[in-house]
């Protein structure tokens, strides 16, 4: 109900914005005059600078929290708590201290005295510290949202206003009001109570969601403040990291975090990449390979040319896709929306009927009981716990997943996560680590550092990627390579030359039956080989067959692991690659991939998902290149390698910055645990409100005489949320 009124509304809202999709551009952290603010419970509601929220009446909050803005509406809450309490304490004392033995409070105060110095009490209270609730109130009826401050402000208002006509004129009140002496009851410390309880819970709560936008913190905190700019003339400054450009060169010495993204243009180190990637073995890098800015360079030292700065770098990029994620909904929301839309209006009603009843059927003093019953029916109905219980699990499980290098774009990712039951993955990348290695090196008659070096210096002059990983392989080993003479290079065959006063050829068979080499002695071998997947090439020496060499795309360390673990959660594996039937199949049969959908064009991809959930099948996919961008977009849940390209993370819901299966395995735990964490939080509010409502109307009154004061109900409500709360702050510690 709530939602169709709030749109009606957005027309009205002069400060309303309309983008809901806030790029890293646009999403300015608070410190900003045109920072954007948004409501925790209506992600839809979005406006430049605070104020508070024409739905639900709470305060909004910057879109992106640095943690380090103040928090207003904590202040205030704060302060009027603090002011509130100060004033009920002694309201208390003179209302009830006549339940203590020997009723002391009688014996020093009149009960005139009393009812006057309790409304001399309660009423800055009443005025002052519930004001805000009250001006929420109005609103939320004004735009028929009604909501928890509806309810808050219906019942102060009348316990407040009843007890002050009370205390001013009892004489407009029937004979059935007033006790022996001539005074009616009056209700001014519960009133009191609720307002303080209420602002209790409020400051609390306020608390704790400060602490859900920890991860945001953290990775804040992790940018460089300043970078060590190489001018032209040679000479270095240190300059604030605002004012890098694209095109600078900057030196990264030993220890220091690295200022930006770019290239390294000279020198070499180990990189801690931990804080990107959760892994903790550091990098080795060296001209040519890209760095990413907020990473901690270990003990080299180097110059690097910044590619990204500003709002582009990997960080800031994390940064908004977490801040994004924090603030959508999941669409069991919709669930909970509803219900509130529902919920306040019958609340009001059950409080209206049970005033009647009360005031007709109940013992005397029935108006007395029936006012009563009537306010803690508002009170405890209260669905604050309701709005809150599915936001807070979302923003506090992205943060625990960023951390993890699990980032999800929104919160209906985190919810099918968990229900996938088919994962489509793409062989080269994603398997495999995407880059030809040098895996197999047989030769009969030569020694191997003999038969390496022919190799490699041979190699060495040609450009192909398998040569490119057959001298990497073989540099490894710290074999000197020398100069080839004649060298020739026939496309699609292999190459040829003269080494050391040795003919030297490598190649595959057509090459051999080119030179008239006999390789039968090799052959088996060969397709052995082949059937592991790797490309065989044969090595011939003067001319004779001595030898082949293999060159394979190696599957990633942690990939059978990962693949066990997602069997046993009954996840099935489908390998979808462009490869050749032979090689896929290799790789498949190694790591007990249950289906292979091989030779598959880029745009046959998209067609292949589409298939598999016409099968009825929930599915994921996972890829990192360009080709996978319109797969990764067409899925239930598309989940980009973050060492992939740009445009497969942005055509996905889940990005794994480390770029390897295990990623998946975490983001379905961290998926199961929200979605049973919410289903818990939703429980709490639920059932408490449910339960609470009755017994507050009165219905144990006739068989127990119980009956539940509205001071109990606001200290329930306020519990409810606070319990809401800490449940949600669980999730920070959920195994990963």
């Amino acid at each position: 109900m709530g939602h169709e009124h709030h749109r009606a509304h957005q027309g009205h809202q002069k400060t309303e914005c309309c983008h809901h999709h806030t790029s890293a551009k646009e999403s300015k952290t608070p410190d900003d005059p045109n920072a954007i603010y948004t409501c925790p419970m209506h992600p839809e509601i979005r406006q430049i600078g605070p104020g508070s929220c024409p739905i639900c009446g709470m305060a909004l909050e910057p879109l992106i929290s640095t943690g380090e803005e103040e928090n207003e509406e904590l202040h205030e809450m704060n302060r009027r708590f603090w002011f509130s309490a100060l004033f009920t304490i002694p309201l208390v004392i003179i209302s009830m201290g006549d339940l203590l033995p020997g009723q002391p409070i009688s014996k020093l105060l009149s009960a005139e005295t009393r009812i006057w110095l309790e409304l001399l009490l309660a009423t800055p209270i009443c005025l002052w510290a519930a004001w805000p609730f009250y001006i929420r109130a109005i609103q939320s009826i004004k735009t028929m949202n009604l909501n928890m401050f509806t309810l808050i402000g219906l019942g102060v208002s009348v316990s407040y206003l009843y007890s002050m006509v009370a205390a001013l004129f009892p004489h407009l009140f029937p004979p059935s009001f007033r006790d022996a002496s001539g005074h009616v009851a009056v209700y001014f410390e519960a009133a009191g109570v609720i307002v303080t309880l209420i602002l209790l819970g409020q400051v609390l709560e306020l608390k704790a969601r400060g602490q859900t936008n920890e991860a945001i913190k953290q990775l804040l905190g992790l940018a460089p403040k300043t970078a060590r700019r190489l001018k032209d003339d040679g000479t270095e400054e240190d300059v604030p990291i605002e004012s890098i450009q694209v095109g600078d060169r900057l030196r990264v010495r030993p220890g220091e975090k690295i200022p930006v993204d770019g290239i390294i243009l000279e020198g070499k180190s180990s990189i801690d990449e931990s804080m990107i990637t959760g892994e903790p073995i550091p990098v080795e890098k060296k001209a040519g390979d890209k760095v990413i800015g907020a990473t901690i360079n270990g003990n080299g030292s180097f110059i690097m040319k910044a590619e990204k700065v500003g709002a582009d770098t990997l960080l800031s990029r994390i940064i908004v896709m977490v801040a994004e994620a924090q603030r959508s909904q999941a669409p069991i929301q919709k669930l909970a929306d509803k219900v509130s839309g529902y919920f306040v209006p019958t609340v009001v009603l059950t409080s209206i009927i049970t005033f009647i009843v009360w005031a007709l059927w109940g013992p005397e003093p029935s108006m007395s009981y029936a006012l009563i019953n009537a306010i803690a029916v508002l009170i405890i109905a209260c669905p604050c716990a309701l709005g809150l219980a599915t936001p807070m699990s979302i923003m506090v499980a992205t943060g625990r997943a960023a951390t993890h290098g699990v980032l999800f774009k929104d919160a209906k990712a985190i919810e099918i996560m968990q229900k996938v039951n088919t994962l489509v993955v793409d062989k080269t990348g994603t398997l495999t680590k995407g880059k030809p290695e040098l895996v197999t090196v047989e030769s009969e008659t030569y020694p191997r550092s003999d038969f390496l070096r022919l190799i490699g210096s041979l190699e060495k002059q040609s450009e192909h990627p398998l040569a490119e990983a057959i001298v990497r392989g073989i540099q490894k080993e710290k074999i000197s390579l020398t100069e080839a003479q004649d060298f020739t290079a026939i496309t699609g065959k292999g190459v040829m030359g003269l080494i050391e006063n040795h003919h030297v050829a490598l190649g595959n068979k057509a090459l051999m039956k080119d030179l008239q080499i006999n390789v039968e002695n090799w052959s088996s071998k060969a397709d052995q080989l082949r059937k592991e997947g790797q490309t065989v090439m044969f090595v011939a020496i003067d001319h004779k067959a001595v030898g082949i060499v293999g060159v394979a795309d190696p599957i990633k360390d942690t990939t059978p692991q990962a693949i066990e673990e997602l069997h046993k959660e009954g996840v099935q594996i489908v390998m979808l690659t462009g490869d050749n039937q032979t090689t896929a199949k290799a790789v498949a049969q190694k790591l007990h991939i249950d289906r292979i959908i091989a030779e598959v064009l880029p745009d046959q991809k998209a067609q292949a998902i589409d298939a598999l959930q016409k099968e009825g099948r929930i599915v994921a996919m996972a890829g990192d290149g360009i080709n996978d961008a319109p797969a990764l977009a067409r899925a239930h849940v598309g989940i980009a390698m973050g060492t992939g390209t740009d445009i497969a993370m942005e055509s996905a819901e889940v990005t794994l910055v480390k770029g390897d299966l295990q990623g998946i395995v975490r983001a379905r735990k961290i998926s199961r645990a929200t979605m049973k964490n919410i289903k818990q939080n939703l429980f709490f509010a639920f059932f408490y409100n449910a339960a609470g409502v009755p017994i507050a109307a009165g219905i144990l009154y006739p068989f127990f005489g119980i009956l539940l004061s509205p001071v109990i109900a606001a200290a329930a409500m306020s519990f409810s949320s606070v319990s809401v709360i800490a449940n949600s702050l669980r999730l920070k510690k959920v195994k990963i």
